[in-house]
């Protein structure tokens, strides 16, 4: 059975289990028609012969046919897991790159929120829009770089 991804339509499912079914089908079918076949069997006429051996033609191309399309629904399968794998790499690295640029306000203000007595800036008359300044410097500068990596 080939790797089926979380996002699997119902519709793919059915061809997955039909093509399954099929295959277990085939299997004992192709078996019955060699036996036919190859065996001397005394309640058969010989002038029967050559329709089983093209029945047994006739299973063994839609055996290959069959294993044909399941190569194909494992490479259709394999090929939206690895979509589905991009764009939830593309959204972590987003979500990476908001909590990068909101971990520099968060690290400052925690600072702050510590009540030291002997902090230089406290007592500066422009000490807190000195500090937002720095912030919103700091924040700008990760969006930008994070925007030209595109990431954001």
């Amino acid at each position: 059975m080939p790797f089926l991804p979380a996002t699997t339509s119902p519709g793919s499912l059915r061809c997955v289990r039909e093509l399954t079914r099929f295959e277990r089908i085939l299997g004992p079918m192709a078996e019955l028609c060699s036996k036919l076949v190859h065996f001397d069997l005394p309640c058969l006429d010989e002038e029967a012969r050559p329709y089983f051996r093209d029945v047994l033609d006739h299973v063994r191309r839609i055996e290959n046919r069959v294993g044909g399309l399941r190569d194909v629904l494992t490479f259709v399968f394999e090929a939206s897991t690895l979509l589905e794998q991009q764009r939830q790499g593309a959204i972590t690295r987003q979500l990476a790159a908001w909590a990068a640029i909101l971990a520099v306000p968060t690290a400052i203000a925690g600072i702050y929120g510590m009540n030291f007595e002997h902090m230089p800036e406290l007592m500066a008359r422009y000490g807190y829009f000195v500090v937002v300044g720095i912030i919103v410097v700091l924040c700008t500068f990760l969006f930008v770089r994070f925007k030209r990596a595109r990431w954001l």
